[in-house]
């Protein structure tokens, strides 16, 4: 039996998008490997996002030249960088027989039968961006989460980001596959259900038959089963007064929010095309937190922006501290070719940027063990993964508000949900007895 590896970087969309190939894969009468060693068929599904990116796929890329010789292996690249990069790959790296972008991965039976009857030496699929890519029963290697992508591409285009360029604009999967998606899987046991869309909350601006993201989760509820909705990721800019009321009325619904700020600035906002000020962005994430009862925000937060002054640091630090947090993935900017961001004068020295990630890691890190402490003594509903990583005598779990819980209970209880008593609340994660 033939075998086949894929092999993942980046976003969740990319693990999501995996996990339809290897479904293809299988379908095409390939045994899954992760060992390359014994593999007929390579693919790498590429990130585009960090300017690291391409160092780190060249380094695998040539590992692969070794397989290639011995097995004979088809060697292919798809996702945001085959997208980006196309028959340039090919130039670098001539050991790579299918370059195929996101959008294009339903085509990967025809690249593979072209590569096998050597009717093309090379395959490049990177057009065809209108095309949705295949509705997939796949497994996204958890048998109590899965993921479904409800949109593809951005219209954003904020000054940093690369992903409008090379998984092009905004196409919504149309509403009734993407429950029918929800039924099926909590039919066969899923627990949790994770959207995906680079703006998830701008869902359905591209139909005219009033689906959007309100209707779409009102929907999603009705499925019958006892399951836990979470989405990633929404723009402020989008985020409207009916989702909210959703979020709060519907319990299947995950209250954890991630809400990316990106800067506390207005300044900054503006140079990073974000379409909302510091201001709008304030008021928008206390009207999350009056509305829906014990929410949980998320954020994103990039440090160093070009042309960022130490007053404009200040600014995120305030909202930071205005927000409590209860948890936020911060990072250092960093220069991202193909962006408007790339060629802006004032670009910030590394030892600033530096030294304003700790500052700011330092402010988050008291908020989070600040929204921690709230959930001393109560009693929460948790939905049980199975073993902890760590001590495989507990059992870990996650609340609706994307806390993790320790406690001690049968390993039969995984994939199911129970309540929680916390004795111990810790920055990143709480402690709790089985209620």
């Amino acid at each position: 039996m033939k075998k086949a590896t894929v092999i993942t970087y980046g976003c969740q969309m990319n693990v999501n998008e995996s996990a339809k190939m290897k479904k293809i894969f299988e379908n095409l009468g390939y045994e899954i490997t992760e060992d390359i060693r014994e593999s007929d068929a390579i693919f790498l599904n590429t990130c585009t996002v960090r300017e690291g990116a391409a160092t780190q796929i060249y380094g695998k890329l040539g590992e692969l030249m070794q397989v290639k010789a011995d097995r004979g292996s088809i060697i292919g690249v798809t996702g945001c960088f085959a997208q980006e990069q196309g028959k340039e790959l090919l130039k670098k790296f001539p050991v790579i027989d299918i370059v195929m972008g996101n959008q294009n991965i339903g085509r990967l039976p025809q690249a593979i039968e072209n590569i096998e009857n050597q009717t093309e030496k090379h395959v490049v699929f990177t057009n065809h961006e209108d095309d949705l890519p295949p509705r997939l029963d796949a497994d996204f290697g958890s048998d109590q989460t899965a993921s479904i992508a409800i949109s593809y591409g951005c219209n954003n285009f904020c000054t940093f980001c690369i992903v409008p360029y090379v998984r092009g604009r905004e196409r919504s999967v149309p509403l009734e596959e993407i429950v029918r998606d929800v039924d099926q899987y909590v039919k066969k046991g899923a627990k949790e259900i994770m959207l995906l869309g680079q703006n998830v909350n701008s869902y359905g601006h591209d139909f005219k038959n009033g689906d959007t993201f309100a209707k779409l989760l009102t929907e999603i509820c009705k499925v019958e089963g006892d399951f836990i909705v979470r989405f990633v990721s929404p723009h402020p800019r989008d985020f409207t007064d009916d989702v909210i009321e959703v979020i709060a009325k519907e319990d299947k619904i995950a209250k954890c929010l991630h809400l990316p700020l990106q800067s506390g600035s207005s300044q900054i906002l503006k140079r990073m095309n974000r379409g909302y000020t510091k201001e709008q962005y304030l008021a928008l994430a206390h009207k999350i937190q009056d509305k829906i009862s014990g929410v949980a925000l998320t954020t994103d937060i990039i440090v160093g922006f070009p042309g960022e002054t130490e007053e404009d640091f200040l600014d995120t630090l305030e909202v930071v501290r205005e927000i409590n947090y209860d948890n936020a993935f911060m990072f250092m900017y960093s220069i991202r070719q193909g962006t408007r961001a790339a060629t802006m004068k004032e670009q910030i020295p590394e030892d600033i940027k530096k030294e304003r990630l700790q500052r700011l890691m330092d402010v988050q890190a008291r908020c989070s063990y600040k929204e921690s402490q709230k959930y001393q003594g109560k009693t929460v509903r948790v939905l049980v993964e199975g073993e902890s990583k760590k001590n495989k005598e507990v059992l870990s779990g996650r609340t609706s508000t994307n806390k993790i819980v320790l406690f001690q209970g049968p390993i039969s209880l995984k994939g199911s949900f129970v309540d929680v008593e916390i004795y111990e609340c810790k920055t990143w994660t709480l402690y709790g007895k089985l209620v």
